[in-house]
């Protein structure tokens, strides 16, 4: 998943993606588990979409507060 995509998702959308990713991960983690894995590299990629929409997540925060502490002044 490329960045520019990520960053045009409004915050509930990517709430949801999260939570999709984190869900992917553990399916795999089942799976690996149970040894029908199909896709070794898919743990990684989806731990790096992960990272992805957590940075999002935290630029808009970070982004917010500062307007907030501008706005308070």
């Amino acid at each position: 998943m490329a960045t520019n995509p990520i960053h045009e998702l409004t915050d509930e959308e990517l709430q949801q993606r999260l939570i999709d990713k984190q869900d992917a991960l553990f399916n795999f983690r089942m799976q690996m588990a149970t040894g029908s894995v199909d896709n070794v590299r898919a743990p990684r990629n989806v731990r790096r979409d992960i990272a992805r929409i957590k940075t999002v997540m935290r630029q808009r925060e970070t982004a917010a507060d500062l307007a907030a502490a501008k706005g308070s002044k």
